[in-house]
């Protein structure tokens, strides 16, 4: 077989009490209010979105494929993690990974390919004795391509895919892998698991009290000398409310809080801290259902939509932390392309556009939409949303919001605009991961990923887009890639699939104490480096 090497580039009382038996600031003890409203799932596959793999994801665990993650000045690519190679055969369907030997997990067994089977089966084999429903919600959807996997030797793992598809290293860095040891110490229970778990990461999760903290301390034994951590200790506290982190900030009772209220930022400064933030690939928008009936399959209502948000005045209600959508993708990414609409804030020819579809100020368009309080990456949501319900309504578009918590969004956006969990909604609010061609185009809007086989939400299915997914997966070139997802990108645009309304910048207000932190161009971020004054 031909190989070829590809390296690819009451809830407030359970703050205060969370707060309170945070340990007094020491030196090497970093704490963090995240955006969460809960310890994220600790077994393995996350929950709680992109901040459940920052904080209990690539923290104690590593996937065969990981980000880079050293560097602030360049975005992110992939590189080896668990797998230290890997290649496609000449059938562009079989996989052969090498897998990095002497990696051990916290609990002293060792990583090879077995474990990999093992870890793949939790989340595909029902069948299997270690197969896991909830792990399974938040993995499975993440690798569709592959089709079948077996160990070829013990440090040699081989991924048959279901059609060729070359972006399955990017789906491979979602899946975590945890001890299957473990898993038999702990009576081949999951929740015993999730009590004391094991990956192979840098971080060794000692204790969490469910929506009140996790406590993390270093792996001494981890492989990766970047990501191995100066802090003795990493304290994790939720905090979903906006001001309740400001508050913990400025306050002492935390050292770092994710997504700061701009209103704040100001006396944040003032006070000493800082203000760190990085290009991100993330974007915040609606996600628009195309079932039948629904107002958003008119080409010239979703049109109407983007020309009608004042991006730059949501720019200043986020105190500038924010980079005004052109699209689905960054203004500045290399697969934008060159679409012919234009995103952009034109209320007249959103309103030209609503009187051709039939509206106009005696004949106002209603619409739903699923929105929550909080959550991760979500910035500031009810703000944010209540500025695009203002903005629409000016273009003779009423949006009625249906308001449900984070993680109960995460479940409806799986179980997609057709289910009851829905409510009928038009559109769902989520923030997208958009890093790489899976993630970030094909997972959203192909056909054979519409909800509940995947996370195509709306059920759009289009043949020509079809089409360029396809030539997407099977395009092993780079460079040849690139014009594909510049085309694909265009039509995005051009058929205004999303309303698009604001890429993200990462805002985290720090302690002047916190010292050594790099801001990865990446929704996952390195706490090796940190270390507290």
């Amino acid at each position: 077989m031909k190989f070829e090497r590809l390296i690819w580039g009451a809830r407030g009382l359970a703050i205060t009490a969370a707060l309170a038996a945070a340990p007094a600031l020491a030196q090497g003890t970093l704490r963090v209010g995240m955006t969460a409203s809960d310890i994220p799932l600790t077994t393995g596959q996350t929950d709680q979105g992109g901040e459940g793999m920052r904080f209990m994801g690539y923290t104690v665990y590593d996937a065969l494929i990981n980000w880079d993650l050293t560097s602030a000045d360049k975005p992110s690519g992939l590189i080896p993690g668990l797998a230290t190679e890997w290649g496609v055969g000449a059938d562009q369907l079989t996989w052969t990974f090498k897998l990095r030997q002497g990696a051990k997990f916290h609990d002293g067994s060792e990583f090879d390919a077995a474990a990999a089977v093992w870890n793949f089966d939790k989340l595909l084999n029902d069948k299997s004795e270690q197969y896991d429903p909830r792990q399974a919600a938040q993995g499975k959807s993440r690798i569709p391509a592959v089709a079948s996997y077996r160990v070829v030797d013990k440090y040699t793992l081989e991924i048959v895919t279901k059609t060729p598809d070359a972006t399955l290293p990017y789906q491979l860095a979602w899946i975590l892998m945890s001890s299957p040891a473990n898993w038999e110490a702990k009576g081949k229970s999951w929740d015993a698991v999730a009590q004391a778990p094991s990956g192979t990461g840098p971080w060794i999760m000692q204790s969490f009290v469910p929506r009140e903290r996790a406590e993390l301390t270093p792996f001494a034994g981890y492989w990766d000398p970047t990501r191995v951590p100066k802090l003795d200790k990493l304290v994790l506290i939720p905090l979903p409310e906006p001001n309740a982190r400001s508050a913990a900030l400025m306050s002492g009772q935390v050292d770092w809080i994710e997504a700061p209220a701009p209103d704040v930022i100001p006396a944040l400064e003032g006070n000493g801290f800082k203000i760190v933030s990085n290009t991100l690939p993330h974007n915040w928008t609606w996600h628009l259902s195309r079932l039948e009936g629904s107002p958003w399959n008119d080409i010239r209502v979703r049109k109407a939509a983007n020309l009608a948000i004042d991006r730059e005045g949501m720019k200043t209600l986020l105190g500038g932390l924010m980079v005004p959508a052109e699209g689905f993708l960054p203004p500045g990414s290399a697969w934008f392309g060159n679409p012919t609409f234009k995103v952009k804030y034109d209320l007249d020819a959103a309103k030209a556009l609503m009187t051709e579809a039939g509206y106009g100020p005696d004949k106002r368009l209603a619409v739903k939409a699923l929105i929550s309080p909080s959550g991760s990456g979500q910035m500031l949501p009810l703000p944010m949303n209540e500025f695009v319900q203002q903005s629409l309504a000016e273009a003779w578009i009423d949006v009625e919001f249906v308001v449900v918590e984070w993680n109960t969004m995460i479940n409806i956006w799986r179980a997609g605009a057709a289910s009851e969990s829905s409510q009928g909604a038009h559109s769902i609010n989520f923030t997208y991961f958009i890093q790489d061609p899976f993630t970030g185009l094909i997972r959203h809007l192909s056909c054979d990923l519409i909800a509940p086989n995947g996370t195509n939400w709306g059920h759009y299915c289009d043949p020509e887009m079809e089409e360029n997914f396809k030539a997407i997966r099977t395009t092993f070139d780079p460079v040849e890639q690139t014009k594909v997802l510049q085309k694909t990108h265009e039509k995005f645009v051009n058929d205004a699939l999303f309303l698009m309304v604001t890429h993200d910048v990462a805002p985290r207000a720090l302690s002047p104490k916190v010292k050594g932190f790099v801001q990865a161009q990446n929704w996952y971020q390195n706490f090796g480096t940190i270390t507290m004054e």
